[in-house]
């Protein structure tokens, strides 16, 4: 898949593309891009994604805080690579773009900068200034500028429409079971291993405390999970907790994030992580004595290592 942040850059002589998002590259996300990918196939022409960086919502409400996404832009792009997409067209969101009308942008974007042959839109699609870009109006622009339009209806998973919505509310409640099968993968959550204050050494169960690598990024509600763990390349068993978090710091939600890695020991301060969480254990508890803790840690481990050898 080839990237581009400038659409100068772009030479493609039958674009087939959709516009969007596409937070999560979920199964609904998934159906677009299969369907986009057919008709790039059938018609001799290569699919194009345009997506947006930094998200709207950080340019035209900067004041609030309460953004979060449930991919970085680098998961994204993985993502869509994983999924087949031949190019990748990462526009800069600007208050100017924003104001653009989506007459405008079809036009002077889709149609003049980028030649496009189809355009492939979800069931809600909607854009340009405010918003008031719908299907009805994409119908008329395709007439009158010369290109192909299909819109694709909603994706069903057991009768409930899945959306980066429902992710990101299934996410908040702990329910990862739930956000996985939306998702079609693994939740992930990229971080640095930062200085905690070793009390889970001092218990034998030492944690590496993890500083997300995006302030964006959505967090897991409180909690226990069974989480695979990538360091340096080789995947590892683990359990982690998610709770509050005392002092203020660059994650979002101001939550803790610990994880004690199975069978392993090495120094990681500083060092990049990959967690994937793949089952809840329990909700997160206060215990009234370390002996307390240090049980219930124990019992965690063997309920940690019985979930990931039936998953």
């Amino acid at each position: 898949m080839k990237v581009y942040r400038d659409v100068s850059q772009f030479n493609v002589a039958k674009p087939i593309l959709t516009v969007g998002s596409f937070d999560g590259v979920h199964l609904g996300h998934r159906k677009v891009i299969d369907r986009l990918n057919e008709i790039a196939a059938s018609k001799n022409g290569e699919s194009v994604i345009f997506t947006f960086a930094p998200h709207p919502r950080v340019v035209l409400s900067p004041q609030q805080n309460d953004l979060r996404l449930l991919t970085t832009l680098d998961e994204k792009i993985e993502l869509l690579e994983q999924a087949g997409v031949d190019h990748l067209i990462v526009f800069s969101f600007t208050k100017d773009f924003s104001e653009l009308s989506y007459t405008d942008f079809v036009r002077s974007i889709l149609v003049t900068q980028l030649g496009i042959d189809s355009l492939v839109v979800g069931y809600d699609h909607k854009f340009g200034k405010n918003r008031k870009g719908d299907f009805e109006m994409l119908k008329g622009l395709a007439m009158a500028f010369g290109f192909e339009l299909e819109k694709l209806d909603v994706l069903l998973s057991d009768d409930v429409n899945v959306s980066s919505t429902k992710i990101r509310h299934a996410l908040q409640e702990g329910d990862i079971a739930r956000a996985n099968k939306y998702l079609g993968y693994p939740f992930r959550l990229n971080g640095t291993v930062v200085e905690g204050q070793k009390l889970g050494r001092k218990i034998q169960f030492p944690t590496a405390n993890i500083e997300t690598s995006d302030p964006h990024k959505i967090i897991p509600g409180y909690g226990v999970y069974a989480v695979n763990v990538l360091v340096e390349g080789k995947t590892y068993q683990g359990m982690l907790n998610i709770g509050t978090r005392p002092t203020i710091n660059n994650n979002a939600d101001h939550r803790s994030i610990e994880v004690h890695i199975f069978d392993f020991d090495q120094d990681i301060y500083q060092k990049q992580l990959e967690l994937k969480f793949l089952a809840k254990v329990r909700e997160e508890q206060k215990f009234g004595s370390i002996d307390g803790l240090r049980s219930q840690l124990e019992q965690d481990k063997l309920d940690v290592r019985h979930l990931l050898k039936n998953l």
